[in-house]
């Protein structure tokens, strides 16, 4: 029998099973702070900015960013994929890296002739909108690997994964250069909150 984390009363009555409790809920018995103090701000605004919510000062938010850092601890365990099949198993494996980071990153996932993934490096980090990537950065980092082709990757902090027109322009160039040093870029995968785009999927690579 699978016995449900719950949360008790004075009492000792069962109030509320973890799952069934809202972020408001959650939060308030993890930090000792007023729901009400919390339930008209979104996950992301209190895990990010908790100091503007009342009640939680310098102690409570060190407890909070320990709280996100264990949770982006957990979500960073990639699943183990052997062969890179399309644009699920680069959202897949890439995702749980991503996901959390407040500030753009632009990555590769290096591929070999097998497709099998040899490595997956950052590139550059940007701002909270955007990240800056040039192709000799790229393909210099792409050639320290036994590399046959390359996946574009990052993630838009915003959780919308839909691109931009630098997005559409960067990967066009890259895809370009990558032609004239016979490294093909297969596709440009835009990470968002548990969402994804391929570039190629949409017929935006051309």
């Amino acid at each position: 029998m699978m016995v449900q984390e719950t949360l008790f009363g004075e009492q000792g009555m069962v109030l509320k099973t973890a799952e069934e409790m809202s972020n408001a809920e959650l939060l308030s018995a993890v930090l000792g702070v007023a729901e009400d103090n919390l339930q008209y701000g979104s996950l992301s605004d209190i895990m990010h900015a908790p100091t503007n919510f009342k009640g939680i000062g310098e102690k409570k938010q060190e407890k909070l960013f320990a709280v996100r850092e264990l949770a982006r601890r957990l979500m960073t365990v990639s699943p183990k994929i052997e062969i890179i099949h399309g644009p699920e198993d680069v959202a897949h494996f890439a995702m749980p890296k991503f996901r959390f980071e407040d500030k753009e990153h632009f990555a590769i996932m290096v591929l070999n002739t097998k497709n099998h993934i040899i490595a997956m490096p950052d590139i550059s980090v940007g701002s909270l909108t955007a990240s800056v990537v040039h192709p000799r950065e790229v393909f210099r980092e792409a050639l320290r690997y036994p590399v046959a082709s390359i996946v574009l990757l990052h993630n838009h902090p915003s959780g919308d994964p839909s691109p931009s027109h630098e997005d559409i322009a960067v990967t066009r160039r890259l895809k370009k250069a990558g032609e004239v040093m016979d490294i093909p870029v297969l596709d440009h995968i835009i990470l968002g909150d548990n969402r994804f785009t391929s570039l190629k999927e949409k017929g935006l690579m051309d």
